[in-house]
């Protein structure tokens, strides 16, 4: 990092620091969701299966988001973007503190999802386009670990003195000190050099309009399969996540206090390999490729040890192994995003990747609670390995129609 030439503009860092702090909140959103869902069920008298209509809504609004972020930047800039997703998320905090009747609720998880999911996107397109890619992204995801983390027992007490909706109050007025520093420090244009909305004399480009941006990046074949593989992240991630509790009870007889903590472990293990793996990957010469190979390697031997391997310590280590290895898979993924297309569909490229992504995670999940349904909880262990195997071949056919790494630009 040169120290030569200062710029009156707010410092380097201030963006990046932003960029942190909003995927912590992010983290927090989504982590206070399990806690709240009990004295929601309650408030509104409704079961399970109905209060889970949220989720698909939720679910409904990012896959939007992912759709349209590309776009977003391209017609507006950055720090527009950025305004309709924390505007989007505010707003739809505000309107659940308001403790809407359960139908408009399930309206305004579509603006939630869609707020989350467009601040997502563009600020992982923002930090794709900086040096040392690999190694913000890889923080980035880990801060969203975090607020994940403390999510739980921040709602829980809170929960102590006050109702649900006032946690989603607290949240929505977080959010607007963050809102208004994305205007202060974020640039207006993705930096890397492309112009925000392409044109130059020449003729048109796949993807010049906004309508056509999304299509033109959908029918590359490494788009779409960097979109099949963190759809099969997710859904890994979630699984074991959603599925792991009952897995350790019920199969393994181990306490739920136990059982508790070494599912802690896991989402532990995930932040932690976000934050210290790509650092030592880059002492070692390691490149985002070869990481990413080392990591689900790592993540087929830990679901190896999982199924095989019976005790809780046993259980304990090999879950935060998981964890660790599986997660720089993700935000290593966005940051070679761009490789994936032209320059001009990176925007559109890392929205959809995103958005698809979204899918897998009520998939999957799905998926391995019919199994623990009709054939046992045993399945989860081996479900999972196969998931990891899934994931190494779909990325090497990732890898094998990705555009060469860029070399480094002069200034290091």
């Amino acid at each position: 990092m040169s120290p030569g030439h200062r710029k009156a503009g707010p410092p380097q860092w201030a963006p990046v620091a932003v960029s942190y702090l909003t995927f912590i909140l992010i983290g927090v959103s989504t982590g206070v969701t399990g806690v709240l869902l009990p004295a929601q069920m309650h408030d509104y008298g409704v079961a399970e299966g109905t209060i889970g209509l949220t989720f698909f809504a939720f679910s409904a609004g990012f896959l939007l988001a992912g759709a349209t972020a590309g776009a977003l930047v391209h017609r507006l800039d950055i720090r527009a973007s950025l305004a309709v997703g924390g505007g989007a998320f505010v707003l739809a905090g505000l309107l659940i503190a308001l403790r809407p009747p359960f139908a408009v609720l399930l309206a305004v998880q579509v603006v939630s999802g869609y707020g989350t999911g467009v601040l997502e996107a563009v600020l992982n397109v923002f930090l794709a386009r900086r040096p040392n890619a690999t190694t913000l992204l890889n923080r980035l995801h880990a801060f969203f670990g975090v607020g994940a983390l403390i999510a739980p027992p921040l709602a829980t007490w809170m929960l102590g003195f006050t109702t649900w909706p006032v946690v989603w109050l607290v949240l929505a007025v977080t959010a607007i000190p963050l809102a208004a520093a994305f205007q202060l420090t974020l640039p207006a244009r993705v930096p890397g050099g492309e112009p925000a909305a392409p044109a130059d004399g020449g003729g048109p480009r796949p993807g010049e309009k906004g309508g056509g941006l999304l299509a033109a990046a959908a029918r590359r074949p490494a788009v779409l399969l960097g979109s099949v593989f963190l759809a099969v992240y997710v859904g890994v991630e979630l699984s074991v996540g959603n599925w792991a509790f009952t897995f350790l009870t019920r199969e393994r007889e181990i306490s739920e206090l136990a059982a508790g903590s070494i599912v802690s472990g896991y989402w532990l293990g995930l932040t932690a390999g976000r934050f210290v793996i790509s650092p030592i990957a880059a002492r070692l010469g390691l490149t985002a490729i070869g990481m990413s190979f080392a990591c689900m390697f790592g993540v087929t031997a830990a679901a190896l040890l999982t199924w095989l391997v019976p005790g809780t310590v046993a259980a304990a280590a090999s879950l935060a192994l998981f964890g660790f290895f599986l997660g720089p898979l993700f935000p290593t993924t966005m940051a070679v995003a761009p490789r994936l297309a032209p320059p001009e569909l990176a925007p559109t490229t890392i929205g959809l990747l995103n958005g698809v992504s979204v899918i897998g995670g009520a998939l999957f999940p799905w998926l391995a609670g019919a199994l623990t349904e009709d054939i046992g909880t045993w399945t989860l262990p081996p479900y999972a390995l196969a998931l990891a195997v899934l994931q190494l071949l779909v990325w090497r056919l990732v890898t094998a129609r990705m555009a060469p790494e860029p070399l480094p630009s002069a200034a290091p």
